[in-house]
């Protein structure tokens, strides 16, 4: 059972930045977290889950929703299990609960938070002056 701790949220003026982390434990036994595609999603209040981006276990394939491509990026720490989601620029319509989400899948993503095994509680992020 796959367990995500996210942190990092919180708030931030319109322009500014953010990084949002997803602690990753509990693997199966030889999977590491590069054995998972990540995604990670979000949901405005009264609004359904959105995918925001995602990358393949190997990182050869990320795919970012139209709102946020030149803005958010997505890292992951082999060694440290955890991975990373890099705001910039943020604007009010950013706000939202955030959530990283992992599958063992290999060779792909998408922005669908229905193909993901384990996710995270989620973390507030709220864009505002």
């Amino acid at each position: 059972q796959v367990l995500l701790v996210q942190s990092g949220g919180g708030l931030v003026q319109p322009g500014g930045s953010l990084r949002l982390s997803c602690a990753a434990s509990g693997f199966a036994s030889g999977f590491t977290l590069d054995s998972y595609a990540i995604g990670w999603f979000r949901q405005a209040p009264g609004k359904e889950r959105e995918g925001v981006l995602c990358t393949s276990s190997d990182g050869s394939i990320t795919t970012y929703a139209d709102s946020v491509k030149g803005r958010f990026t997505i890292s992951r720490d082999v060694d440290e299990n955890t991975v990373y989601l890099q705001m910039n620029m943020l604007v009010p319509e950013d706000t939202a609960v955030y959530y990283c989400e992992v599958t063992a899948v290999q060779g792909a993503c998408y922005l669908d938070y229905g193909w993901y095994d384990y996710w995270g509680l989620g973390t507030q992020v709220t864009v505002s002056s």
